[in-house]
Formats: C-alpha cells, structure tokens, sequence
C-alpha cells in the first residue's frame, strides 16, 4: 500500500452539475502537492467506486454538492462501504441541504449514511486530509 502518495479523487455528486468550486479545489488541492483524480460533474457513488478500486491508496473521496440533493445522491454510500466498493475516507462538502431555512438534522443523517467528514469551508480541506492520513498512518501502526 503507498501511503505516502497523497491521491484524492474529487467529483461532484450525481444530481449537480455545479464545477466552478470543483475545479478551484482541485486546483488549490494540486499547488498543495495532492494528485487530483476529477472526475467532474454529476459523479455516481459507482464512478466513485470505481475510481477507488483504480487507486486503492487514495486518501479520500471528496464529494460537492451545491444542490442541496447531497443525502439522496449518497443513499448508497453503505452499500459500497458494506460491499468493499469504496474503502477509503468520504468528505463532503458545499450545500447540503434544500432551502433557506437549513436542516438541523442533515449533517447527522449524512454521517449515519458513511460520511466520513463534512467541510463547509475549502480552505479547511488540506487540514482535514492531513487529519485523515494520520489517522490512517496510525491504524496501520497498529495494525
């Protein structure tokens, strides 16, 4: 396994087509040193998958919804984690929710569905990655 490779694979979930803010954190990502697998707009959990089991080191899948429709789009998130699918950390960030008036609830449902992480600021990304590689460095301390 190479964990010193810092491999993301970024997308946008399957409902949204909004990549303004994808390709900004792809690029921000890139001058941080990560190697940015997007895959674009309106990406499937499956294409997701499918993009891990490609790369088996990447550090995590960075999803975006700018929609609101995030928790409908990732409704099969356990199915791939139970199934072997999709094994590495899932962060998510953006719109979450439909409406002015936020769901209190969203990010709990969210997190029950597999999400490994929530970030409403890009900037906080890199630190958030970083937090996730060394959880994962001290797993396979232990292991």
């Amino acid at each position: 396994m190479a964990l010193d490779r810092r491999t993301i694979i970024l997308g946008v979930a399957a409902s949204d087509a909004h990549v303004v803010a994808n390709h900004l954190i792809a690029m921000r990502l890139r001058a941080g040193g990560f190697e940015v697998v997007n895959l674009g707009a309106c990406t499937t959990l499956y294409e997701f998958g499918d993009a891990w089991q490609a790369r088996p080191w990447a550090e995590a899948v960075v999803i975006g919804s700018l929609n609101g429709h995030a928790y409908q789009d990732l409704l099969d998130l356990p199915h791939l984690r139970q199934s072997g699918l999709l094994g590495c950390p899932v962060v998510l960030g953006g719109n979450l929710s439909v409406g002015a008036v936020k769901d209190a609830d969203a990010h709990e449902r969210l997190y029950e569905l597999g999400v490994d992480r929530i970030v409403a600021d890009p900037e906080d990304l890199p630190p958030v990655l970083d937090e996730l590689r060394a959880a994962r460095h001290r797993q396979y301390d232990h292991a």
